[in-house]
C-alpha cells in the first residue's frame, strides 16, 4: 500500500495536535522540510515543544512556527539567526533547553533506537550539566543525557519510494537522518518519489519501516541564511605551473 498522500495537510490531517513534541530534520535553512512545516502552521495548533539543530531565520523555516506563537518550548543547539526568537525568549513566552549539537543528534539517535539515557562528558561542568545525573566511568566524570523520543518527526529526502525509503542528498543528510528514526510517526517530503525497487538499496539512508506517510516536495528555490559570494577567480594558462620532472 502507497504511503504517499496528496499534501501536507492531508497528511497531518489527523497527527498533529495541541502541546505536542515535534522534531523537524535540516540544519538551518538547509534541507528543511518546508512543506510540512508550512502545514503546521497553517493547522493552527498550538503549545509545540519543537526538537530542531536551530529554528531557521525570521519568516523562514521553523521561523513560520516562532512568528504565528504556535511554539511553547524549543530544544535546539543554535538559534543565534532568528531575532524573534530572542524577543520572545527574552520575554519569558518561550521556554529554550540548550543542548550540544553532537549531544542533540545523540538524544535524537538514542530515541530512535529504543536508548532511554546516555552518559557523555559534553557539558559537564557547565549550565547544560546542571540538575542532571553525574556518573564517574575510569576516573572521568560524565553527565546523564535522556534520549528524545517526539509525537511527529518531519524530514525532507532527495528521493524516496512509495513504500517510504528515503535518499538523501547533499547538506540534507544532516539531523533528518536522525530525526526520522526518532518519532513515533514520521512524515517525509521527497523531491522525487519512484516506484518500489527502482532504488538502489545499497544507496537508502532511512528505511521505509520508520515512515508512515510521504508527500512530493513543492519545487522552491533554497534558501540560505546568509550568502556570501565573490566573483570567481579563474586560472589563466600563463599562470598555470607544471611540475618538470629533474
Amino acid at each position: 500500500m502507497t504511503k504517499v498522500r496528496s499534501s501536507a495537510a492531508q497528511a497531518l490531517a489527523d497527527v498533529v495536535r495541541d502541546g505536542m513534541t515535534l522534531a523537524v530534520g535540516g540544519f538551518g535553512l538547509s534541507g528543511i522540510p518546508a512543506d510540512l512545516i508550512e502545514a503546521v502552521r497553517d493547522s493552527g495548533v498550538t503549545g509545540l515543544t519543537v526538537v530542531s539543530n536551530n529554528m531557521g531565520v525570521d519568516g523562514k523555516g521553523l521561523g513560520v512556527l516562532i512568528e504565528a506563537g504556535q511554539v511553547a518550548k524549543v530544544i535546539a543547539s543554535y538559534v543565534g539567526e532568528n531575532k524573534l526568537f530572542a524577543q520572545q525568549y527574552l520575554a519569558g513566552l518561550l521556554e529554550v533547553e540548550f543542548t550540544p549539537q553532537g549531544t542533540l543528534a545523540e538524544r535524537l539517535r538514542a530515541g530512535g533506537s529504543g536508548i532511554p539515557a546516555f552518559y557523555t562528558k559534553t557539558g559537564v561542568g557547565t549550565l547544560v550539566a546542571e540538575g542532571k545525573p553525574h556518573a564517574v566511568f575510569d576516573g572521568e566524570t560524565y553527565v546523564q543525557e535522556r534520549a528524545i523520543t517526539a509525537d511527529v518527526a518531519l524530514v525532507h529526502a532527495h528521493t524516496a519510494d512509495t513504500d517510504g525509503n528515503l535518499i538523501y542528498r547533499y547538506t540534507a543528510r544532516n539531523f533528518n537522518p536522525v530525526v526520522a528514526t526518532a518519532g513515533r510517526i514520521t512524515i517525509a517530503e521527497a523531491e522525487v518519489i519512484v516506484e518500489p525497487g527502482v532504488l538502489d538499496p545499497n544507496h537508502i539512508v532511512t528505511p521505509g519501516v520508520y515512515v508512515q506517510c510521504l508527500i512530493q516536495a513543492t519545487d522552491r528555490v533554497k534558501d540560505i541564511e546568509q550568502r556570501t559570494v565573490r566573483p570567481r577567480i579563474e586560472a589563466r594558462p600563463e599562470t598555470l605551473s607544471v611540475a618538470v620532472p629533474a
